[in-house]
């Protein structure tokens, strides 16, 4: 009894120690961990804020929204979270396929599309289908990056430029964009260029070297200044332009610069997501809100698990990561940032680096994000007012334009240009049609790729001659012996032994490249076979696998020749050859199988015509 319980409490902690990631390393923090932890959390806090407000925006969202989906996910994923550098809060990627879904419509929608997000990404976890990422290729996920990144900065354009009008879709932006040119407000315009020019600029001063291989201690320090610098520098560029902008504000007139406006203060409500809503005069049950969202159900929970994996394995140092652990935690994250009003949230790359270049220990890093962010919500959301909508549109566009991987193409050209078109066509629709039917193509297109092999495999045909000097076809397939690819080796094989006219090779298929078969490929084998008889010509099948053989002797294949070992094939080949010339009814039979045949038409009694080889060794 008590090494039962102990056993149960082993796999009890070993189940916690998977699942709620927390009590694996809490028991061990420290104060040098705690220390560590808050400069990287107030850093990353610091990071998000701007952040978060621009990418509200983008979204169709009002700025709040940003922070209220910037919290909850830092809380959830120190508990159960299996990376210390991820920081979960809104993407620029999730306010964008959120914004496909809040065309129109009010900010119940992008909260409800959150809870389905986290409730498909629970299910995915429990179900243990993070497989289906995998499906996902690199090429398809690169195309989809680089034209959402398109799509984000050419939406930014509007903000940049100080113009005020709805659009739908990348064309329609840009058509509009050019058709209210002539509305710019060169304020605007002016300040957004110079903060892209600044933010860029600061970007490269943390690459700064200072005292070459052995700095001093003042040299370090100041080195470790501009590295705070560069990574804090939308904060303090949205702090710049907010401060310029409330000098240059004057009560009773027009702003100087587009701005934020006033925001709603203080903690979002706690609160179930919204299963109905209405706007423009019309009421949407739950199951009408469902059918608005359309697609976007399980293609966002998809995408926000794609790129949290990716950043996870980014900076996993080499660790495996558990890609269930990260599902059923994103789903949480999800689920409990939707009752607190959050859009679709997932891992930030951006941020993450961040955390990672700060020097994070632990996941705890997280908890001081979220505290900071809760602190802004309570006492700093009267001061969003003043923050130019331009600067926060430079702020995403220096975000995305890294994120447009033009790099890839040479060496996919180089390597495999059939992942090249996925990656064009993936590229190109999201553009054209919209994100969420551009990856669905490119994944049918990869899929297309991958079974175009099982329908159509390699084909080799070479002459062969056995140690004895019997010369025979060796038909050498690439791959599984499934339905697709019955009918076109029927033909390749049956080809190959038509060609050779009037010698009558005898054909051999090697089947070590064969893992499978089923009953569509066991069937058009025998037909293969009978084929092969008609034209008196020889066929053997050589080292077909044991799962193989199963499959074709279950559909009661007695003709069926198949040898293991070049000793045994030049033996059958042998006695196949012997047996060249013998007569049965004044037809001269050329084949064992074709004997045997015939021995078997004449019945039990019958003398058998030539004697019976071991063809089916153990």
């Amino acid at each position: 009894m008590p090494s039962k319980q102990k056993d149960w409490k082993r796999s009890t902690k070993r189940f916690l120690n998977r699942r709620v990631r927390i009590t694996e390393w809490l028991p061990e923090y420290n104060r040098d961990k705690f220390v560590c932890d808050l400069i990287a959390g107030v850093t990353v806090g610091l990071t998000v804020m701007p952040q978060a407000l621009a990418y509200a925006t983008l979204a169709g969202l009002e700025p709040q929204y940003g922070l209220y989906s910037a919290f909850v996910g830092c809380f959830i994923y120190a508990i159960f979270g299996s990376c210390k550098d991820i920081t979960i809060g809104p993407t620029a990627l999730m306010a964008l396929m959120t914004y496909q879904q809040t065309i129109g419509r009010n900010a119940d929608f992008a909260i409800l599309l959150c809870f389905l997000s986290g409730c498909v990404q629970l299910l995915m976890g429990v179900l243990h289908l993070g497989v289906l990422v995998d499906f996902i290729s690199i090429p398809v996920t690169v195309g989809f990056t680089s034209a959402t990144s398109v799509i984000i900065g050419t939406s930014q354009l509007k903000g940049l430029m100080g113009l005020k009008f709805d659009s739908s879709g990348f064309a329609d932006n840009v058509r509009k964009v050019f058709s209210h040119a002539g509305e710019t407000r060169i304020w605007d315009l002016v300040l957004g260029l110079s903060c892209i020019i600044i933010l860029l600029s600061f970007r490269k001063i943390k690459d700064i070297k200072i005292g070459g291989s052995k700095p001093t201690r003042k040299q370090k320090i100041i080195m470790k200044t501009l590295w705070l610098i560069s990574t804090s520098r939308n904060a303090l560029m949205v702090l710049a332009c907010s401060f310029l902008a409330y000098l240059l504000h004057e009560q009773g007139t027009e702003s100087v610069f587009v701005l934020t406006g006033k925001l709603q203060s203080g903690l979002p409500p706690l609160q179930l997501p919204p299963f109905q809503t209405s706007f423009s005069n019309q009421t949407f049950d739950f199951t009408g809100m469902c059918t608005e969202l359309g697609s976007s159900i399980v293609l966002v929970p998809v995408i926000a698990v794609l790129g949290n994996v990716a950043i996870a394995k980014a900076f996993a140092s080499g660790d495996s990561i558990d890609a269930t652990q990260e599902l059923l935690t994103l789903g949480l994250c999800n689920v409990a940032g939707s009752f607190v009003s959050s859009m679709p949230v997932t891992g930030s790359f951006s941020r993450s680096a961040v955390n990672h270049a700060s020097g994070v220990r632990t996941p705890m890093g997280g908890v001081y994000t979220g505290a900071l962010i809760l602190l802004a919500l309570s006492l700093l959301t009267p001061y969003f007012y003043y923050i130019p909508k331009a600067s926060l549109a430079a702020v995403i566009i220096c975000a995305v334009i890294f994120m447009i991987e033009y790099e890839v193409v040479k060496p996919m050209w180089r390597s495999s240009r059939k992942d090249l078109v996925a990656m064009a066509a993936t590229f190109v629709l999201c553009l054209a049609i919209g994100v969420e039917y551009g990856i669905l193509v490119g994944v049918a297109i990869n899929i297309v790729f991958l079974l175009y092999p099982s329908a159509r495999p390699s084909v080799h045909v070479e002459q062969n001659t056995t140690a004895s000097g019997i010369s025979y076809l060796m038909v050498t397939l690439g791959n599984s012996l499934y339905f697709p690819a019955v009918d076109f080796i029927r033909a390749s094989v049956g080809r190959a032994g038509i060609k050779q006219g009037a010698s009558q090779l005898p054909v051999v298929v090697d089947c070590r490249f064969i893992l499978g078969a089923d009953y569509t490929a066991a069937k058009g084998i025998a037909s293969l076979i009978d084929d092969f008889h008609k034209r008196k010509q020889r066929i053997l099948f050589y080292k077909p696998r044991a799962a193989v053989l199963s499959v074709l002797h279950g559909v009661g294949l007695e003709d069926f020749i198949h040898v293991s070992t070049q000793e045994q094939l030049d033996s059958t080949l042998k006695d196949s050859s012997s047996s060249a010339g013998i007569k049965y009814n004044d037809v001269e039979l050329h084949d064992v199988a074709a004997i045997r045949h015939k021995e078997k038409e004449a019945g039990e009694n019958s003398v058998p015509l030539l004697p019976e080889p071991n063809l089916h060794p153990a």
